[in-house]
């Protein structure tokens, strides 16, 4: 048996696998993707890039070729629980209000190009079956293909994770109540109920004769449909369900003639797959040398276009706190900082998808229908939106990282910055992100001269004619403050412990 050595294993060349691999060759760290599919599979599953997950993608110069292969739609906000008031996220000062529908093994293709560019090597075809760790590294076995001996292990491969299953790790949560199908079709013709452009969440969903649906047009004649049952009779039948067995063609068919009519026809059915609304979360993302990520770590129902996202904010979490830790630039407490920080996030996420899950049912009790009234009413005042659409966005996440200044913890909006000597240059915020590593900005010229930093840190001395709240500003890999000052006369003791802390030794 073929044996290979690397630094890092991920298993799951998924969306969040993908985005781990990129960052970690960024960082100059050797991985390994295992991936149990023979090839990707084209199917339109997590379609959906909300506005900080694209703020980060562009960090790394990987907005772009996803905006080209985007979905054409309307420029509308997102939603919360299917609700009729779209999701306001201006208030939150980003260049990407809107989210960006794209079918997501689109988005692997773009995330796997640039993992391969850095020398990352996807292996399908390659299903682990087997997993040994040890002090000082783990090791994986696959069933037909080589065995892969690495530091760290990374599983990023799902909701029904082989890895989690191998170690026997428990992952607790709650069942799934409801079952729903997801079918990408072609339509060969089209009742007036059948909705035209790809708009707000709340135009696309309807139901009828004891089915609920969702048809959301992909130009021409292709759709991605989402149904399910109404009433008691779907959670009767929940006992037998069964994720894998296929999808009949009868099944779509009752569906889309009940909902929009008889007049609306089924062609081809490209892709079918089942999933329910189960809500769990591991107790632990770290075990040792081996991490969970994305659906592997945390699974909730679909409302609001969340799993995809989560998974991908996962990974520029942990990709430059793994490769510094590897390199052994990091305190000991860093990669321990991946499970402190991102699984509260996870947390909130599973906490807001149950309430979404209630209002958005589709048979609701007369109780439920006042609730839902009361809560379009206060999506409708200016504040309560904002606080949702920070919430649903990623906009508002914080950390709670050390420090007394506002800004810490928080992302920067993208600001237009003017670059030494004398304010010649212009460039982004965001552009000062595509080597992956923290960012030392100086907005007022005031840091030393001599000032002596890792060489992870990029010091940029501008100046922003809007203002960031800050006269300095140390800002982590992934985006977020990690320190902060007002005072251009600030001890720079403080700076350097942050630095040390945080970032490098």
């Amino acid at each position: 048996m073929t044996e290979i050595e690397t630094e890092v294993v991920i298993v799951g060349a998924g969306p969040t696998g993908l985005t781990l691999a990129g960052e970690l060759a960024l960082a100059g760290v050797e991985a390994v993707v295992l991936e149990k599919l023979p090839e990707r599979t084209r199917q339109m599953k997590g379609g959906g890039i909300q506005p900080r997950t694209a703020e980060m993608l562009e960090l790394r110069g990987l907005l772009e070729p996803l905006q080209a292969r985007a979905t054409s739609r309307e420029p509308v906000g997102g939603h919360f629980a299917t609700l009729p008031v779209p999701l306001d996220c201006t208030p939150w000062q980003t260049r990407h209000p809107f989210p960006i529908a794209i079918p997501q093994w689109e988005i692997e293709e773009v995330l796997e190009e640039r993992a391969a560019e850095g020398g990352i090597r996807v292996l399908r075809d390659a299903a682990a079956t087997a997993v040994e760790a040890d002090d000082d590294g783990v090791a994986v076995a696959t069933a037909d293909g080589p065995r892969v001996r690495a530091r760290y292990l990374v599983a990023c491969d799902g909701g029904h994770s082989t890895v989690r299953k191998l170690l026997g790790l428990p992952f607790p949560g709650r069942p799934g109540t409801h079952r729903a199908v997801l079918a990408d079709i072609e339509l060969t013709s089209v009742s007036p109920l059948v909705p035209r452009d790809l708009g707000h969440m709340s135009a696309l969903t309807r139901q009828g004769d004891g089915y609920w649906a969702m048809l959301a047009p992909l130009g021409g004649d292709r759709y991605r449909l989402t149904f399910g049952r109404t009433g008691p009779a779907d959670e009767a039948t929940l006992t037998d369900f069964d994720r894998d067995a296929p999808v009949r063609r009868d099944e779509i068919t009752d569906a889309l003639r009940a909902v929009y009519g008889p007049e609306t026809s089924l062609g081809a059915v490209t892709h079918a797959s089942r999933f329910s609304d189960a809500t769990r979360q591991l107790e632990q993302y770290r075990v040792g040398r081996i991490l969970f990520a994305g659906d592997a770590a945390h699974i909730h129902p679909p409302l609001g276009g969340q799993g995809l996202n989560l998974g991908i904010q996962d990974a520029f979490n942990l990709g430059w706190k793994l490769a510094a830790t590897l390199q052994g630039r990091a305190p000991t407490a860093l990669l321990d900082s991946y499970h402190d920080e991102r699984h509260p996030v996870a947390a909130q996420v599973l906490h807001h998808t149950s309430a979404q899950r209630v209002l958005a049912d589709p048979h609701p009790t007369e109780d439920v229908a006042a609730l839902r009234d009361i809560v379009i009413d206060l999506l409708r005042l200016p504040d309560a939106n904002r606080h949702i659409a920070g919430l649903m966005s990623g906009l508002s996440l914080h950390y709670p990282l050390p420090g007394a200044h506002p800004l810490t913890g928080h992302r920067l909006p993208d600001a237009d910055l003017r670059t030494a000597p004398n304010g010649a240059g212009t460039t982004r915020l965001s552009a000062l992100f595509a080597s992956g590593h923290a960012v030392l900005l100086d907005l007022t010229g005031a840091l030393p001269s001599d000032l002596r930093l890792p060489p992870v840190i990029d010091l940029v001395r501008a100046t922003c004619a809007d203002g960031l709240g800050a006269t300095t500003v140390l800002i982590r890999p992934d985006g977020y403050v990690c320190w902060a000052t007002s005072d251009p006369t600030a001890d720079m003791d403080e700076l350097r412990a942050a630095i040390t802390g945080s970032i490098a030794k």
